[in-house]
């Protein structure tokens, strides 16, 4: 594994909220930090093709959980599996910005569930399949939409802190709550 990341690389990382960690275990661990969300589109793929309700809630909770702890359940397959296979160091914690983005997707697949269940599978197929495409824009590039989202929302200061929700937090451009 190289020991540097690209500066875009690593702009990709700050949005998400990992900031002020060491260069070179960003570098070791950056390609790792795709895992989950490429699973994550995996199953949502899959839950989506089948129109499957179970399928798509199952990964909603995982993905809510994932919002609360911010620690996904994929994650674990990196930290006490591959990782000790490949010699590198375990992922960080989610950041607000990521656990943003797993609570958005938490809503995301349980609204495409909701549709399956409904009978509206048009709306659930167009829904999960925009679920997919941002996930495999995330897989690929590392450019996390909801993590933008939430940036442009609280600002990076926000973006980095460790719980989604603190005690005050101030949308830019002055509403708090």
């Amino acid at each position: 594994m190289t020991n540097t990341l690209s500066t875009n690389a690593l702009r990709r990382l700050e949005m998400q909220g990992w900031v002020g960690l060491d260069p070179a275990y960003l570098a070791e661990v950056h390609p790792w930090t795709r895992l989950a969300p490429a699973l994550c589109m995996v199953v949502a793929a899959v839950g989506t093709a089948l129109a499957s309700p179970l399928i798509l809630l199952a990964l909603a909770v995982t993905a809510g959980a994932a919002a609360a702890s911010g620690v996904h359940v994929f994650e674990l397959f990196y930290n006490y599996g591959l990782r000790r296979i490949n010699g590198t160091r375990p992922l960080p914690r989610a950041r607000a910005a990521r656990r943003f983005a797993c609570g958005a997707g938490a809503i995301w697949l349980a609204a495409t569930a909701a549709l399956f269940i409904a009978g509206a599978d048009l709306p659930g197929y167009i829904l999960g399949s925009a679920l997919v495409a941002t996930s495999g824009a995330f897989t690929l590039t590392g450019f996390c939409i909801p993590s933008l989202i939430f940036n442009k929302l609280f600002g990076r200061e926000a973006a980095c802190r460790a719980s989604l929700v603190p005690q005050k937090m101030t949308v830019k451009g002055g509403i708090s709550g």
